[in-house]
């Protein structure tokens, strides 16, 4: 009697350990899927259009346009956000750019009111768009993307085609 029972036993404990290394399996081919499938988005086209300089972001999956950019000449993924007022980056990411923290103040995110600090900006750059001087906050509990805010984008044209969105400047004369 003792046989048959631990031979009942081995096939349940058999096929519990093929379950788990099926659900496994198939953890580590969506891992390597998501991986090696690049995201959806980003900079399209970034140069000089008929009126100007002009970036051309894709949406991504989620419908946002993500772009890389640069703070002061250092590279950074930026998140096009036009309900956000100003440029914004983490506290992190402000002390890596060596940004000022300057006077407290208190922004609304989608989480409620948060702490953040005024700063500037010597340059923020898109592709082709440039500006200089441009009002931003460090905000602590921002993610990996720094948010392109209306500090940098009301100073060009916004036009939204499809799942793409071109972000134009107006030729100076």
């Amino acid at each position: 009697a003792k046989q048959e029972h631990a031979g009942t036993a081995t096939p349940r404990a058999g096929r519990w350990l093929a379950w788990a290394a099926v659900i496994g399996l198939m953890a580590g081919l969506t891992a390597l899927y998501s991986a090696l499938t690049p995201e959806r988005g980003g900079m399209v086209q970034s140069g000089t259009g008929d009126n100007g300089a002009m970036v051309v972001l894709q949406s991504n999956r989620a419908g946002h346009y993500l772009a890389r950019g640069e703070i002061n000449g250092q590279a950074i993924v930026f998140l096009v956000d036009t309900g956000a007022t100003d440029v914004a980056v983490s506290e992190r990411q402000a002390r890596a750019l060596g940004l000022e923290f300057g006077p407290r103040t208190t922004v609304m995110t989608a989480a409620g009111p948060s702490p953040a600090w005024k700063t500037r900006i010597d340059r923020v750059r898109l592709g082709s768009l440039q500006l200089e001087n441009v009002r931003a906050t460090i905000t602590p509990g921002l993610g990996n993307e720094a948010l392109l805010g209306m500090s940098f984008l009301r100073h060009f044209s916004l036009r939204q085609q499809g799942d793409e969105l071109l972000i134009e400047s107006a030729r100076e004369n």
